[in-house]
């Protein structure tokens, strides 16, 4: 049995300091995701183009992503790391144009709305990048016995980032306007930099020269293919979330379902994840110790029924109250499968591994919400939720049949 010592994580300064920096960057990813969510669909009043937001942006990122992979095990990373973020911090600027002089530029919404798409595909290239560099950084930070505890904790930092990312944006955006929220999100993106400035340098154990890039790449590829219990827990991240991604919409649902207002639609926004940051610091505490690949698959079950009681409920509290159970589950799963991809990987392709995870989940995420948005504009709203839903259970219950290794896996 592996030992689970919190507190002896935490005391790697190293460690908080790549959290930290994590933080404050994925609160600001958040909080820029809420702001394009509204700001689009204030701008059109059409669902598709919300969807048309994660479109923009996964298909950069899922066509670099290898080569993304190659590049960090190659390469430096705090250097790589650093280089995302001040990108990140240009491309996000480049928004406060059409926010500060759409009125002296007299824009159209849709002028505005094209224009976000093409900043958006762009931030999708440094995404295939940043993704995969910080959960490659961690093995090397923190030992062994302590890595199934420092998945823990680096993915609750995630959560509470995102809670708090989802809410502030929304409540920001109500306050303040979209134009000074995104001078905000700037702002936390610089903060994030400085942490990362403190993170020691980490080369990789490959010679350039010596290196085919095409096998590179095939490597990693072929690596997870032969391991079938990270092929099954990134087939379910992909599929279950791809299908069940209620999430893409929550701006109609709060303008024209439960009329709840900026404010309402933020912490509705954030209710996945109020859900997920709870259960993963009960994990803290209280670990899980066996049969975690039958866990995986009942709880991924469990929340494709939350999606579909989200989808027919038609009361703000009821709706709140199913996407927080969706977000408990999702969170056990999302520790299950961090720590089985991070256990199951050897150090020396450990950022093509990721990449090719950071595919499965940008795959599930940003084609989610594209699908989300092409079945809304086929099935209306409702339906398209309460499908995707079904396709969650149904993605599950194939996942379990048909992959007796993950089923067993217990770490």
């Amino acid at each position: 049995m592996i030992s689970f010592t919190p507190l002896q994580t935490l005391q790697n300064v190293e460690f908080r300091n790549l959290l930290t920096g994590r933080f404050f960057i994925v609160l600001a990813f958040r909080m820029l995701a809420t702001l394009l969510g509204w700001w689009v669909y204030q701008l059109t009043k059409d669902p598709f183009s919300i969807g048309l937001i994660g479109l923009s942006e996964v298909i950069p990122a899922v066509s670099c992503a290898l080569y993304a992979g190659h590049v960090i095990d190659m390469n430096e990373k705090k250097r790589l790391l650093l280089i995302c973020n001040y990108a990140y911090i240009f491309l996000i600027g480049l928004l406060l144009v059409p926010a500060f002089l759409d009125v002296e530029m007299h824009f159209t919404g849709h002028q505005i709305t094209y224009y976000i798409y093409g900043v958006i595909f762009f931030t999708g290239i440094a995404r295939a990048f940043i993704g995969p560099i910080v959960p490659s950084m961690i093995p090397k930070i923190v030992k062994k016995e302590n890595l199934p505890n420092a998945v823990t904790l680096n993915q609750a930092t995630f959560l509470i980032s995102s809670v708090c990312g989802h809410a502030v944006g929304g409540i920001l955006i109500g306050f303040i306007g979209v134009k000074w929220t995104l001078v905000a999100i700037l702002a936390l993106i610089f903060v994030a930099s400085l942490f990362f400035w403190q993170l020691h340098k980490q080369y990789s154990e490959y010679k350039k020269e010596t290196v085919n890039v095409v096998e590179s790449m095939r490597e990693g590829i072929s690596y997870i293919f032969k391991t079938k219990e990270i092929l099954g827990a990134l087939c379910l991240d992909m599929f279950a979330v791809l299908f069940g991604g209620a999430v893409a919409m929550i701006p109609v649902f709060a303008t024209d379902i439960l009329n709840s207002g900026a404010e309402g639609f933020g912490l509705l926004n954030a209710a996945s994840d109020i859900g997920s940051m709870c259960i993963i610091t009960i994990l803290s505490i209280v670990p899980l110790r066996k049969n975690q690949g039958k866990i995986l698959l009942a709880v991924v079950t469990g929340f494709g029924l939350c999606i579909i009681g989200f989808g027919l409920s038609k009361l703000y509290w009821l709706s709140f109250m199913f996407l927080v159970m969706s977000g408990m589950l999702d969170g056990i799963s999302v520790v299950i499968r961090g720590t089985i991809v991070q256990l199951k990987t050897p150090d020396h392709i450990r950022g093509r591994v990721l990449s090719v995870n950071s595919i499965f989940i940008m795959s599930s995420n940003e084609m989610g919400q594209f699908e989300s948005g092409v079945m809304a504009k086929l099935l209306g709203v409702v339906r398209s939720v309460v499908f995707g839903g079904c396709m969650t259970v149904l993605v599950a219950l194939l996942v379990g049949s048909t992959n007796p290794k993950l089923r067993k896996m217990q770490y």
